[in-house]
């Protein structure tokens, strides 16, 4: 391809509305271009890097015998309420009425009718598609003789986010390949569920990146257990904590805490209330601190407790008011709190509400003496006595609080974020380490909570009826490819591994004018093309061999052939490895044997670059 009919305008400056290296360096590189806030084109480049990428995930998808479909991007109402998520999903699924709705409504609104718009909304752009692919599957599949299945697309999907931002990394439009399995049971759902785990192990293994796959919260798509492929980037949303002893990783908001040894503080002592006084303090460093008095100059912050107050909402639409407490050293994690109580939707008291059943302002809110609310205390407060805890009093705090005896009803549960450096749940010998990731993909097991809502159902041996049991698998396939330049760029540029590199060598001509120079360039694309090299030839005129290499370093693909006047009066060019930065020098009838080679040992560096 000759880079002066590309279709590309490189950019010196960085967009001023780019926020992280991704969007930044492909902006810059002319690879994608903003239509609209989350919405972007794909210019040649980048949709060379995702076609290479979806051909790497159909490759190992086929490996498994799943097939590739194709479903709308517009999907009715009604499928969205069968499964209950009509409602349920949130805003950022985007509804709207199609024409025949749209004349209904006016109709109604002619005859002096004030109907709401949104009663009438009767399609929205998919974000995902567990209903349609249960439609089709409860249409086609009647016997067990057909399963398992599992059937994939790779699609163009639509999520109304509330702040888009970081480009491809958290777009409202995006491309994307969701799979779905469909079971006769629960062991057959398993053994898929880790066959697809390995496949993602090798479609990311295969990018060179490295990655980790790791446990986390199931969140609103459902579901009983779930892994997370996350690619390690420091520009990562997600905190991940990772065993440097086993293989145990996961999102920060599911790695289980250990328990701690209770620390001592004492024999024992009855509550004594409304013992300390800190008035105006809320911070809990600095009310610790003031907690003062003929025995003690201040506490120790695992002395003291926290409180939460939250509000669970249950799928039924029944509400229920749950304390957290915590030790005050500690974070408590909301998704623990919310899977514990099992509720659909968890969210803070709020202030006013909290306060008129306290009787406290924030930072004196405890847990003793509240009536209607189920209480969780993390377990590193078992066994613990001689605690603080806000006094339901504004400006005052209990002491001596011991939570077995002061709580009743109380249950010690694991609460608490894990952190760094806490000794492994699993394996008892190693410790958390702390990395950033950004999420790329997903695997699910659903079992019955979509094929039970809709019916889809297959008949056993016995000729018996039974909801099939689902799995779900997904990649973000735009956001991977981003997320790979948040892992592989330098001060100049993106440096692309060579998989999804849009093209694998640049020919850089610096004299295109001259017919000597130009012949042995277009000579050596040749050979290289014929060879099975994917060539991108910078014959440009009219500008400087440093502006062509600075454009080179900023597109980033992984060879540089340069060919110039003056090495030609030597008989040689140079080919030049865009991560390392090493020049080898030959012959230009060379070229292809230098290039293979440079190409055989990218390829072995990527056999060892991706995963731990």
């Amino acid at each position: 391809m000759k880079q002066s009919k590309l279709l590309i305008q490189t950019l010196r400056e960085t967009p001023r509305d780019a926020d992280v290296v991704s969007q930044q360096l492909m902006m810059r590189a002319g690879m994608i271009q903003k239509v609209a806030a989350g919405i972007y084109s794909y210019l040649p480049l980048a949709f060379r890097s995702i076609r290479k990428f979806e051909e790497i995930v159909r490759e190992e998808l086929a490996k498994d015998g799943c097939q590739e479909l194709l479903m709308p991007a517009v999907l009715p109402a009604e499928l969205w309420q069968e499964s209950g998520r009509w409602k349920f999903y949130g805003d950022e699924l985007l509804r709207f009425c199609d024409r025949k709705a749209k004349a209904e409504l006016a109709e109604r609104r002619a005859r002096g009718e004030q109907p709401d718009e949104r009663d009438f909304f009767n399609f929205c752009l998919g974000p995902t598609h567990e209903e349609v692919i249960t439609d089709i599957v409860r249409r086609n599949v009647r016997s067990y003789k057909q399963l398992p299945m599992n059937l994939f697309q790779i699609q163009t999907k639509f999520r109304d986010e509330r702040r888009p931002r970081f480009g491809l990394m958290r777009g409202r439009e995006f491309t994307m390949k969701d799979g779905y399995s469909f079971h006769v049971d629960d062991a057959c759902a398993d053994r898929e569920y880790w066959a697809m785990f390995n496949a993602y192990k090798r479609i990311f293994g295969r990018l060179g990146v490295k990655f980790r796959p790791v446990e986390a919260d199931s969140g609103a798509i459902g579901g009983s257990f779930t892994h997370e492929f996350h690619v390690l980037a420091g520009s990562g949303e997600d905190a991940i904590l990772s065993c440097d002893g086993c293989d145990y990783t996961s999102n920060i908001e599911k790695t289980e805490a250990p328990k701690l040894a209770g620390a001592n503080f004492g024999d024992r002592r009855g509550l004594i209330k409304d013992h300390f006084c800190t008035p105006g303090v809320v911070g809990q460093v600095e009310q610790a601190a003031g907690m003062k008095d003929g025995e003690h100059d201040g506490m120790p912050l695992a002395q003291t407790s926290k409180f939460f107050l939250y509000r669970a909402t249950f799928s039924d639409g029944a509400t229920k008011l749950v304390g957290a407490v915590l030790r005050g050293d500690h974070e408590v994690n909301p998704v623990k709190v919310k899977n514990l109580v099992a509720a659909a939707e968890l969210e803070l008291l709020p202030l006013d509400e909290a306060e008129a059943l306290t009787g406290a302002k924030t930072g004196f809110m405890g847990p003793v003496g509240l009536a209607g609310v189920r209480l969780l205390v993390d377990r590193s407060l078992e066994g613990a006595v001689n605690l603080t805890c806000g006094a339901n009093r504004t400006d005052y705090h209990h002491f001596g609080l011991d939570p077995a005896r002061d709580l009743p009803g109380c249950t010690f549960v694991d609460l608490r974020m894990a952190a760094e450096g806490d000794t492994c749940t699993r394996c008892g010998k190693g410790h958390y380490q702390a990395f950033r990731g950004i999420e790329v993909g997903q695997v699910f097991k659903l079992g019955i909570k979509y094929s039970k809502a809709m019916s889809c159902t297959f008949l056993d041996e016995q000729g018996k009826e039974n909801p099939m049991v689902m799995g779900c698998y997904g990649i973000g396939i735009t956001r991977t490819v981003a997320a790979a330049i948040e892992q592989n760029y330098d001060a100049d540029g993106i440096i692309w591994p060579w998989p999804i590199a849009p093209y694998q060598v640049q020919i850089v001509c610096l004299d295109p004018a001259s017919p000597e120079v130009a012949g042995v360039a277009n000579q050596v694309e040749q050979e290289l093309e014929d060879a099975g090299f994917e060539v991108l030839h910078d014959d440009r005129e009219g500008l400087s061999p440093g502006a062509k290499f600075k454009d080179a370093d900023l597109l980033g693909i992984p060879l540089r052939l340069t060919v110039g006047a003056k090495g030609l009066k030597d008989g040689i060019i140079e080919l030049r490895d865009r991560r390392t930065k090493v020049v080898v020098k030959f012959k230009p009838e060379a070229a292809v044997g230098e290039v293979c080679v440079a190409r055989d040992r990218l390829l072995l560096e990527l056999e060892t670059a991706g995963g731990r």
